[in-house]
C-alpha cells in the first residue's frame, strides 16, 4: 500500500494528458452524428470511453484522491477550450471570408456540450470511481475484472442518460433521444466490457511499475476535497 500523496511520476502525468485530450476532443466532436451498425451515436463514442478506461487506470494505481484531481483537471482545461472558441468565433472577420457560420456551427455549441459533460461527469466520473475505489476495499484488492465492470455499468448509465438529456434535448425528437441514450449506453459499456482484459493488464503493469496500489480506507468520496 502506497501513500496517494507522493511526487506525481511521468506516467501519472502520461495518463492524465490522455485523459485529458480524449475529454477535449471528444466533446469538440459530439455535436456530430454518426451511424454504427444501424445505431445513431454522437462521434464522441469512438474516444470518450477511454477517459473511462484511464479513469479506471489511475483510481486502482493512485487512489481516488489523485483521480478526483484529474477530472476537476480536465473540466478546467475544457472550460478554457470553450471559452477560446467562443472568443474566437465573436472576432470580426473579413468580407472575403466565407467560414463563419460553418466555424460557429462546428464550435459554437461546445459550451452546451460543456454543461452536459459536467453534469454527466459528476453522476458519472465520479460515481465510476467511487464505487470502483469502494469496491477494492470492499473486495480486498480482488476480482480488478468484475470491479471494473460493475463500475462501468453504473457510472456510464447515469453519464449517458444525464449527456445525452442536456446536450441533445429539444434538438432532436425523443425517439431520436431515447434510442441514442440506449445505444450510446450499449456500446460504451461493450467498449468497456470487451477491452477488460487490456484494461486489468495496463493496471497490474503500472502498479509494478510505479511501485503503487493504493487502498482508499477512511476515504469519505467528496468530489471537491481529499480525506482530512
Amino acid at each position: 500500500m502506497v501513500n496517494s500523496d507522493k511526487k506525481y511520476s511521468f506516467l501519472f502525468l502520461c495518463l492524465t494528458t490522455i485523459f485529458i485530450t480524449c475529454l477535449l476532443l471528444s466533446n469538440l466532436i459530439a455535436g456530430k452524428l454518426i451511424l454504427v451498425f444501424g445505431m445513431v451515436l454522437p462521434a464522441a463514442v469512438i474516444l470518450f470511453p477511454i477517459t473511462y478506461i484511464v479513469s479506471d487506470i489511475i483510481t486502482e494505481v493512485y487512489g481516488f484522491g489523485c483521480s478526483r484531481r484529474v477530472i476537476w483537471t480536465g473540466f478546467a482545461c475544457n472550460l478554457l477550450a470553450v471559452l477560446v472558441y467562443m472568443a474566437t468565433i465573436a472576432l470580426p472577420y473579413p468580407d472575403f471570408w466565407f467560414g463563419q457560420e460553418a466555424f460557429g456551427t462546428v464550435l459554437g455549441s461546445t459550451p452546451r456540450i460543456l454543461v452536459a459533460s459536467l453534469l454527466g461527469y459528476l453522476f458519472g466520473e465520479f460515481l465510476n470511481a467511487m464505487v470502483l475505489s469502494r469496491l477494492k476495499v470492499l473486495m480486498k484488492g480482488k476480482w480488478l475484472w468484475g470491479r471494473t465492470i460493475a463500475s462501468s455499468v453504473i457510472g456510464v448509465a447515469l453519464d449517458t442518460l444525464i449527456f445525452i438529456t442536456v446536450a441533445f434535448w429539444g434538438i432532436y425528437d425523443t425517439s431520436v433521444i431515447l434510442n441514442m441514450i440506449l445505444f450510446q449506453y450499449i456500446w460504451k459499456l461493450g467498449y468497456e466490457v470487451v477491452l477488460t482484459p487490456v484494461v486489468c493488464f495496463l493496471i497490474k503493469r503500472v502498479k509494478v511499475f510505479e511501485g503503487s496500489d493504493v487502498y482508499d480506507v477512511g476515504e469519505k468520496y467528496n468530489p471537491f476535497k481529499g480525506k482530512n
